[in-house]
């Protein structure tokens, strides 16, 4: 029957726009020495919020991002449950060669294993007995809180996985195009190289942490096909391109997980709405409320968060050229230290402190030590 109810939710789900940059990050690279999932969304739909479904007879309990008008929130775009198990995906489009219509159904997919999924290969399950075609063609990325991670590169028939153990580097990055797809085809080769080369000097250090993901990955304008950051260029207006933050994105997401053993509970999700360089942090834990100014308690069922953040986008994208957004940078980033991002990124990093305050206490409470 769950099944049934499944197929009827993919005739009414919604089409929309969809892109996005992500990556997979070990714990054995990671500055706390547990693995990170991160999503940088890319969509039309501007408006989000975060919400917890509470756990039934059959299902887990779980907090997960939604679009502002999922009202019943059938469709989760990232999130974890209380295992420990954390689901998001990108979009690909280098990997459909069927003639299968009802697609965009990643949402419900990623809700189905929220509901079920404790371990990466109760994930990899579940892809198997979902009834195809799956009206999906996505880069799945999961970690477990037995510290295991993976990307499943999945179309309508069937996946490629890409382990995290196998990962050189314990990095995996993905961003619109399947590794295992067709060459040269899909979107996001530039994002996936920026965020590659901004990553790389932390890999090399074992010190990637959530706070580099949100702070310094999806809001710096770093561009790989020229190799240059444009971040602090001095530039007023730059055009919007394949940097990571583009005006087409509307939250970043880590879901920083545990060690092995650990409580599940300890999973701790951080979340930035809107669009990300004018985003506030918000640190979300399933054994508390989710912050009220991330759920949708404002008009309309948005954020409040989110509807601040866009509002500072649209002053950040108020100039047209030629149809393309163009890029205030001084409105973000100037000398007199006055940007948005430069003081919100002051401000999150004093939310990122007393978070870790918060998740110590209840480490100790929950009777595991840190490591």
């Amino acid at each position: 029957m769950k099944y049934v109810i499944f197929m009827v939710l993919c005739v009414m789900s919604c089409v929309g726009l969809h892109a996005c940059t992500s990556a997979i990050i070990s714990g054995r690279v990671s500055a706390t020495g547990r693995p990170l999932l991160w999503k940088h969304r890319d969509t039309s739909k501007q408006d989000n919020k975060v919400e917890r479904v509470a756990a039934t007879d059959s299902t887990f309990e779980y907090v997960a991002l939604y679009n502002a008008d999922d009202t019943d929130c059938r469709e989760a775009w990232i999130g974890y449950n209380s295992q420990g198990f954390a689901v998001m995906n990108t979009a690909v489009y280098n990997l459909k060669d069927d003639t299968v219509t009802c697609m965009d159904k990643e949402g419900l997919v990623m809700t189905e294993a929220l509901k079920c999924c404790v371990t990466v290969g109760d994930f990899e399950l579940l892809l198997r007995r979902l009834p195809k075609p799956l009206g999906v063609e996505a880069n799945f990325g999961v970690i477990d809180a037995q510290g295991n991670g993976a990307y499943f590169e999945t179309g309508n028939y069937g996946f490629v996985k890409f382990d995290l153990a196998d990962a050189e580097d314990g990095v995996l990055v993905r961003s619109n195009y399947a590794h295992s797809g067709r060459d040269g085809e899909g979107k996001g080769y530039a994002r996936e190289a920026n965020a590659l080369h901004m990553l790389e000097p932390y890999i090399d250090s074992c010190s990637v942490s959530a706070e580099l993901l949100t702070e310094t990955l999806s809001r710096q304008f770093y561009y790989s096909r020229d190799d240059k950051d444009f971040t602090y260029s001095e530039k007023q207006l730059i055009a919007d391109q394949e940097f990571i933050p583009r005006y087409i994105s509307t939250a970043t997401v880590v879901i920083e997980g545990v060690i092995d053993g650990e409580s599940p509970l300890l999973t701790t999700m951080w979340v930035g709405l809107g669009y990300p360089p004018c985003a506030e942090i918000r640190a979300v834990w399933l054994d508390e409320d989710v912050p009220a100014e991330l759920r949708g308690s404002g008009d309309d069922g948005h954020s409040p968060l989110c509807d601040a953040a866009v509002a500072r986008r649209d002053a950040v994208f108020s100039t047209t050229l030629d149809g393309k957004h163009r890029i205030d940078l001084g409105l973000l980033y100037n000398r007199q230290g006055t940007g948005f991002c430069q003081k919100l990124i002051e401000a999150n990093k004093r939310t990122y402190s007393q978070g870790y305050r918060v998740i110590a206490r209840k480490r100790e409470a929950y009777g595991k030590p840190d490591r």
